[in-house]
């Protein structure tokens, strides 16, 4: 009769909650250190979907974006505005992939619409009425 044993594997680790998510922090080892990014989840999960739908819609396997929306229940208008994110310029694209454009855009102002010209995109996403709000300075009348 053979007796059940039992490993235990202990690895330490942290647990940092950070807004909206939670990150698991391991020890620092030998070796190459990990990439780190500050993308923004939320743009870059929009990208990822919209080009997905993209290509669903490219290989014919939705006719339609209304067939596409009611097969994947989704809101017909929040898809076609998820769509238009394929439509930005590649850099653009880029920026929001490396977390270079995570301080300046948030995922509103790409879902608005915007020109087709990637010089107007630059320009239109840019500026500063739809780029994220930063710290204002707060002025105190006596």
């Amino acid at each position: 009769m053979t007796t059940a044993t039992s490993i235990t594997v202990r690895v330490p680790l942290a647990i940092r909650h950070r807004p909206g998510r939670k990150t698991v922090v391991t020890p620092m080892a030998a070796g190459p250190a990990a990439v780190t990014t500050r993308a923004d989840p939320a743009l870059v999960k929009a990208l990822a979907r919209a080009f997905r739908y993209q290509r669903m819609l490219d290989e014919g396997r939705y006719a339609s974006i209304t067939e596409m929306a009611s097969a994947e229940r989704l809101e017909r208008g929040y898809l076609g505005r998820l769509l238009r994110l394929t439509l930005l310029a590649p850099d653009l694209v880029e920026q929001v992939l490396d977390g270079r454009a995570a301080d300046r855009v948030a995922l509103p102002a790409l879902l608005e619409p915007m020109p087709l010209a990637w010089t107007h995109q630059r320009e239109h996403l840019l500026s500063s009425a739809l780029t994220r709000p930063t710290e204002r300075e707060v002025r105190i009348e006596t």
